[in-house]
């Protein structure tokens, strides 16, 4: 079984992969600042009972950032290899006052939704605590 997912962020028509350096991410963020935007997980199992595919949508609000706000998170380093130059489980969930859809679709593998695919395909998805 083979699982590939990858997260693009869409605010209005633009869409924002992931910066290449950091004027590409404190554009990203001056875009994003005090709106919403979209966030697209795309998830793709192979097993040898074929190919199944989904598309995870989740929106999520932006406050209004001051240029420090946007340079300190620059100077963060944690927008390298995030879609949209910003990752929601870092210093960027500060950001964030509004999320509607998956938490997890944000952070890169819409959780929920992959269980459920591997579960629709018969392989088991336990949830287990630590070992007493």
């Amino acid at each position: 079984v083979v699982l590939g997912a990858d997260t693009v962020v869409a605010c209005g028509r633009r869409v924002l992969a992931k910066p290449n350096d950091e004027n590409d991410a404190r554009a990203f963020l001056k875009v994003l600042s005090g709106r919403r935007h979209r966030v697209y997980g795309g998830l793709c199992v192979i097993a040898p009972q074929g190919k199944w595919q989904r598309v995870v949508m989740t929106q999520v609000m932006f406050k209004r950032l001051s240029d420090a706000e946007i340079e300190g998170y620059i100077s963060s380093g944690e927008w390298q290899g995030k879609a949209g130059g910003y990752a929601i489980q870092g210093l960027a969930a500060a950001f964030i006052p509004e999320i509607n859809g998956s938490y997890t679709n944000v952070v890169g593998l819409p959780l929920p939704d992959t269980a459920n695919l591997l579960r629709g395909l018969g392989y088991p998805v336990t949830l287990e605590g630590p070992a007493a």
